[in-house]
């Protein structure tokens, strides 16, 4: 399966037009344009799961249409989306940003879906879809370091309850660098699909790494690149997978009597 994950700034572009007449001007102007060329270009990929950070979910800069369902039925998928700010919050009663929300699209049958809070910071959505064969994480991590760490204890938490294998991607904002989610892999097991540590930020001369997809063990990458696209300030990340199948627990069968497999006994001996 192949795995797409951008951080497209709510389809608002890039270049010396986004900043006039005045400086962040372009996340009040229409998206229209700019969202036909990253709806192409996510659509050339081919992908079977599309993670969308920074997803314009109906606001008067789409006018009122919702970037995730746009782009959804461009490329047969279902769409799950939701507002990035927790529900009562100050931007979540402010036109625009209660508008401004995370987004996971498949065309795998989707098991279920949860949305949760995290317990800390501006942003705090965490998407969760599970499908046949994995869960899926979405998150727009927090700008400020000890709010991350917060946040990436929850997550952690969110993470340990999953019933299958793991990915959770999203923009990290580590800004601090790589060693910032080294407790957090370590604790989950989780591993990252970019293995160079390749910067996903700014597109047009990356620099950082902000943007990841970790993964499970039991999740083999087949290939990962980095797209050279500036539609957004970030680039997009696309990994190919494969979920390696499970061990199956075979059972000695003597004179009609079955007996539980090594497996089985040392499995049991752990739990008690």
């Amino acid at each position: 399966m192949r795995f797409l994950l951008y951080n497209i700034r709510y389809g608002t572009g890039i270049g010396r037009q986004f900043h006039l007449p005045l400086p962040f001007m372009g996340y009040f102007k229409r998206t229209d344009r700019n969202l036909s060329k990253i709806i192409d270009f996510i659509e050339s990929l081919s992908p079977d799961i599309v993670g969308l950070v920074e997803v314009d979910i109906g606001s008067f800069r789409t006018s009122r249409e919702n970037q995730a369902r746009t782009l959804a039925d461009r490329i047969a998928h279902s769409p799950v989306f939701q507002s990035k700010y927790g529900s009562g919050s100050v931007p979540d009663m402010l036109p625009i940003l209660n508008k401004q929300g995370n987004a996971l699209l498949t065309n795998q049958g989707i098991q279920s879906r949860k949305f949760h809070y995290l317990n800390n910071g501006v942003k705090r959505l965490v998407i969760e879809i599970e499908l046949e064969e994995v869960c899926v994480f979405l998150v727009h991590l927090s700008l400020r370091y000890r709010k991350r760490q917060d946040q990436l204890n929850d997550l952690y938490q969110l993470i340990e309850q999953a019933p299958k294998p793991v990915i959770a991607a999203g923009d990290f904002n580590v800004f601090r660098g790589d060693r910032e989610l080294a407790l957090f892999k370590a604790a989950t097991g989780l591993e990252s699909a970019n293995l160079e540590g390749l910067p996903s930020h700014p597109s047009r001369a990356p620099t950082r790494q902000l943007d990841y997809i970790l993964h499970s063990p039991a999740i083999t990458v087949s290939r990962f690149f980095i797209p050279r696209v500036t539609y957004s300030d970030h680039v997009p990340l696309v990994c190919d997978f494969d979920i390696k199948p499970r061990p199956v627990k075979r059972a000695f069968i003597e004179f009609g009597k079955q007996y539980p497999s090594a497996d089985t006994i040392r499995s049991s001996t752990q739990v008690f």
